[in-house]
């Protein structure tokens, strides 16, 4: 067992021995710089092929769908936009129409109405004046009565108080002619 001690730290000491001593980190030592060269020419070479055939194709692919996807949007969008305008005009015509049809309709109840309101008018105002005249003329006999009662009336009065004054009674035709002096009738 001794043997193979020795014999293992031989080895490792020849291996320390080398590092230490005469190698260096072999991606910095040139005599590997050719190989790393080729290698790398080779990756990279590789790695190119492997985006331009099927990397980038595929995102070219992506960007185009989305480009006419995003076209097809705007296209749509402006449809749209395109029949709200229209549908937007089209309610504003009819909003306009309803308007100037309900302004119709209310001028047209406002001519009825004053139309109606003027035939009553001249209806109530036609009988007023019926009785207004029939009023008057009413008035004039009620007064034409009560003037041909006034001569009777104030001779009964006068006598009345010709009796109350002086306790004797005035003939009816003395009273007659002084009530047509003093009423005037008798000039």
């Amino acid at each position: 067992m001794l043997v193979s001690t020795a014999y293992a730290a031989t080895e490792t000491a020849e291996h320390a021995g080398e590092h230490a001593g005469g190698g260096s980190f072999p991606p910095f030592d040139p005599g590997y710089f050719a190989s790393q060269l080729l290698w790398l020419i080779i990756t990279f070479g590789l790695f190119y092929l492997f985006l331009s055939r099927v990397v980038l194709p595929r995102i070219g692919s992506i960007l185009e769908t989305r480009r006419d996807r995003i076209a097809q949007d705007l296209n749509e969008a402006n449809r749209l936009k395109e029949e709200g305008d229209l549908a937007i005009a089209t309610y504003e015509k009819e909003l306009a129409d309803a308007r100037s049809r309900a302004h119709g309709i209310a001028q047209k109840a406002r001519d009825t109405a004053k139309a109606d309101a003027d035939a009553e008018r001249a209806k109530v105002e036609a009988e007023l004046s019926e009785k207004i005249g029939k009023a008057e003329a009413e008035i004039a006999n009620v007064k034409k009565q009560a003037m041909s009662n006034v001569d009777a009336i104030a001779a009964d009065t006068t006598s009345a108080i010709v009796e109350q004054l002086i306790g004797d009674q005035v003939s009816k035709e003395s009273l007659d002619s002084a009530i047509k002096s003093a009423s005037g009738q008798g000039d």
